[in-house]
């Protein structure tokens, strides 16, 4: 309950609308999201296509960027934590449950086994040091099925599935790629990688241009593609006239267009 009285202003966050203490439990009324979780939309037998769900994951990192701008990690993101506020027309993202949610910083070092088998960082299954990047970790493996329909670590058993999160064994030639844009792919491989110091931060996710790529012409997406390559994300850039498409904070990192790129953003 203390994670959502913090999280009031985060408007990607359900709101906590009220709460009654009994002899023997705590109720929590929360708003209500009538579009259900977005699993439902990983395991349909239509996918949904790129646009909606750049505009998931956009709203997803807005979520988490502001949750980590207050030290507060959720630990446990999953599709089935992230609900909508309407079915049809698709509504906005409301992330949920935050019965595993940490704040950082006030104890030293957070180091815990917890979370779900199929969506827990490896720094946990090694009992290393929690930080941010274990949220942005969840992130790619929710962006990786929102665009599969499959999970990329589950195994027969917690076991097996422990341990592809522990090798990261990725293989993104297969056919559930054949119909992912190279962007998706380069979004999701750049969080999926074991060591948490190199996954971007949710700032520098939101100038990812796979979040805008059916925002901006074919030309700048060519230009985005070839500058992207080798690195973690693209340079940042000081124009002030698309700075109300980003989140207003110092920390976020918006990619360098060139001067032939045109753009305009959705």
């Amino acid at each position: 309950m203390a994670v959502l009285e913090m999280s009031r202003s985060n408007a990607r966050v359900v709101n906590l609308v009220a709460a009654y203490e009994t002899d023997h439990d705590i109720i929590l009324v929360l708003e209500y999201a009538a579009g259900g979780e977005i699993f439902d939309h990983c395991v349909s037998d239509e996918l949904l296509p790129e646009t909606q769900i750049t505009r998931l994951i956009r709203q997803t990192l807005e979520g988490v960027h502001q949750l980590h701008q207050n030290n507060l990690v959720h630990l446990d993101l999953k599709p089935q934590n992230i609900l909508l506020t309407s079915l049809s027309p698709l509504g906005d993202i409301k992330i949920v449950d935050f019965g595993l949610a940490r704040k950082l910083g006030s104890v030293g070092e957070l180091r815990e086994i917890l979370g779900t088998p199929e969506y827990v960082a490896p720094e946990i299954l090694n009992y290393e040091p929690i930080t941010t990047a274990t949220d942005l970790w969840s992130v790619g493996v929710i962006a990786y099925m929102l665009v599969t329909g499959e999970s990329p670590f589950a195994g027969d058993d917690k076991q097996e599935t422990f341990l592809n999160v522990s090798q990261v064994s990725v293989d993104y030639s297969r056919d559930a790629f054949s119909r992912v844009s190279e962007l998706a792919v380069d979004f999701i491989r750049k969080l999926l990688v074991k060591a948490p110091e190199d996954r971007p931060s949710a700032a520098e996710c939101l100038s990812h241009p796979w979040l805008w790529q059916l925002c901006l012409s074919p030309d700048s997406v060519a230009i985005i593609r070839e500058r992207i390559s080798g690195s973690k994300w693209g340079a940042p850039s000081e124009d002030p006239e698309d700075k109300e498409n980003f989140l207003e904070s110092p920390h976020v990192k918006r990619f360098r267009f060139e001067e032939t790129a045109s753009a305009e953003f959705c």
